[in-house]
């Protein structure tokens, strides 16, 4: 006998509220977890507060905010795959930390191509703020 579709849920404000607050409380549990997102924390401070002193352009914000976000991304998903390899393998096995790692260099490309991203970004405005100093 086949089963009944499922009925498609209803749109519903409260659940969408209850996603968020699981959503930040992800969030939350990243930055009280893992010492590499306080890094990232506090190369985003840096990184906006040398952009609101030199008073970039939108240009140059897009490209930082897109530099910023895909750290965030990488390292909130490099955070959920490791929480979910110790799960499934909480004994050492090799392929999970093969696994890990390829996950850690992930966010260690993004990292370096926002670094690269900041350089382009604020070395020319700092050598000229520097010249005319």
């Amino acid at each position: 006998m086949k089963e009944a579709p499922e009925k498609e849920p209803v749109f519903s404000i409260a659940a969408r509220v209850r996603s968020i607050r699981h959503a930040l409380a992800g969030l939350g549990l990243m930055l009280r977890t893992q010492h590499n997102a306080w890094i990232h924390l506090g190369a985003t401070i840096v990184v906006v507060a040398m952009g609101l002193f030199l008073g970039l352009t939108t240009e140059a914000w897009l490209a930082l905010i897109l530099a910023i976000v895909i750290v965030w991304i990488a390292e909130a998903l490099n955070t959920a795959f490791e929480l979910l390899c110790d799960v499934a393998s909480p004994d050492f096995h090799p392929l999970v930390k093969a696994a890990k790692d390829v996950a850690a260099g992930a966010v260690l490309l993004s990292a370096i191509a926002a670094a690269v991203v900041g350089t382009i970004v604020f070395l020319p405005r700092i050598i000229r703020l520097v010249a005319l100093g």
